[in-house]
């Protein structure tokens, strides 16, 4: 019978070498598992952080109110559709009419101030930036001033946007000034050649008709505030029809879509495109109510040189009783009154360079300026007629926008505004105008596919 293996005893030594042996496992296993529970957790931190925590961080921030990132992307998206919308729309019309973009220099200059915006996404997002906080000022002023917008009144703004009437179509009232036009004066007569006579009955009698003005430049390109929004989206353009209440509930549905594209959600939708609008125009219409509906106003004709001397020339000609009109057609390098015997028209405190504004409103009717310069170059200036006039419809609409941005500008001084720094870093960059020439070329391509092919003639 075989003996048993004697058992091995184990010595300290052993032991405590088995020891640190277990305790380095341990330690580096434990080592292990951390390094993969901050990686696992950095990876959800950063998918947190995109997805939810950065979408809440606040980008303006007024008084204490603020507005989100995710809020503040959903607006340059929208704003940046408003852009892209605007040249396609000038851009197709122009092959409408068979006009060349790059020969045309006005519509060239309009096209290529869109490019600009959209090619440099700050400037759109700075925009929007401007717009938010004036809209937490306005709203603030509201809640102040106990200015409510109700749902019933969010309601009745959706209806009307969507041009869908349940209590019947609104006669439209009258919002212009009456125009009054005062009998010339004897002076006024006697200052007035058969050229000139002709300038004024122009120039005082409103225009029957107006044509649309494609050479839109950036003073007259749509502002990207809420109101102006409301009104330039295509999907909330009234119909002349009346439809049924399946018909609005359709075409809101249709909006909400389009614009679930950019990432709003119903509750954006309502914010921005009525809520927001309804606070502006009631705040509006309580800080702007002191907006006159008349204006004191010059009615002016200019001779236009480049050097002192040939001002003073023309001056001392004009004195000696030479034809104002036929001097401004021979000499004035300013191509747009020229052709109108150097008639201005008539126009308020605002409209013109402050120099050439204050010798104009300092004259009297017939008297004739010094030589006077502005960045233009040297005028000479004869004031035709100086009274207090109404203000017509569009000129009283931009006193009270001009009165408006004044509060707000006054607003900005007292206010505590906090614009974070990270807008600059999560700016989308779409939509843009390449993506709506690929719709536009795509659905071009669709179109041609679904025309039937000719047979071929037989020889």
């Amino acid at each position: 019978m075989a003996k048993d293996k004697p058992t091995k005893i184990a010595s300290k030594k052993h032991l405590a070498r088995l020891e640190r042996e277990r305790r380095q496992t341990r330690l580096i296993t434990s080592i292990a598992i951390g390094i993969v529970v901050i990686i696992v957790g950095l990876i959800g931190y950063g998918i947190l952080n995109e997805t939810f925590l950065k979408a809440r961080q606040p980008v303006v921030k007024v008084n204490g109110d603020s507005v989100t990132m995710r809020e503040f992307q959903v607006r340059v998206r929208i704003a940046r559709q408003q852009y892209v919308d605007q040249y396609m729309q000038y851009y197709q019309f122009a092959q409408m009419l068979g006009i060349d973009p790059s020969t045309d220099s006005s519509l060239s200059q309009t096209l290529n101030q869109i490019q600009t915006q959209l090619a440099d996404p700050s400037l759109v997002g700075q925009q929007v930036i401007e717009d938010i906080t004036n809209d937490l000022l306005i709203r603030q002023y509201a809640r102040a001033n106990g200015i409510v917008v109700t749902e019933a009144d969010m309601e009745k703004a959706i209806h009307d946007g969507f041009g869908y009437f349940p209590d019947g179509t609104p006669t439209p009232a009258p919002t212009g000034t009456p125009l009054t036009y005062p009998t010339w004066s004897a002076t006024q007569y006697s200052l007035m050649t058969p050229t000139g006579a002709a300038t004024l009955a122009l120039s005082e009698t409103p225009p029957l008709t107006q044509t649309p003005d494609l050479t839109a430049t950036a003073t007259n390109i749509p502002s990207l505030t809420p109101t102006a929004m409301a009104t330039t989206v295509p999907s909330l353009t009234p119909t002349a029809t009346p439809y049924t209440l399946d018909g609005f509930q359709t075409r809101y549905k249709e909006g909400l879509s389009y614009y679930a594209k950019l990432g709003m959600t119903e509750t954006d939708f309502r914010k921005i495109y009525f809520e927001s609008s309804l606070y502006r125009q009631r705040v509006s219409d309580i800080v702007t109510a002191n907006v006159a509906h008349e204006q004191e106003q010059v009615w002016a004709r200019t001779i236009l040189v480049a050097d002192e001397a040939t001002a003073q020339s023309i001056r001392e000609q004009l004195l000696a009783g030479a034809d104002f009109p036929t001097l401004a057609a021979a000499n004035s390098l300013d191509t747009t009154s020229k052709a109108k015997g150097g008639d201005l028209g008539w126009f308020g405190k605002g409209k013109m360079p402050i120099e050439f504004e204050t010798a104009a409103f300092a004259l009297q009717v017939g008297e004739i300026s010094q030589p006077l310069q502005t960045t233009a170059g040297w005028h000479v200036i004869q004031v035709l007629g100086h009274e207090i006039r109404p203000l017509t419809d569009t000129e009283y609409k931009a006193a009270v926008t001009a009165a408006l941005n004044q509060w707000l500008t006054d607003q900005r001084t007292g206010a505590n505004i906090v614009i974070s720094g990270a807008w600059t870093a999560n700016l989308p960059d779409q939509p843009s105008l390449q993506s709506a020439f690929n719709d536009l070329y795509a659905t071009a391509t669709a179109n041609a596919n679904q025309v039937p092919q000719q047979p071929t003639p037989t020889p």
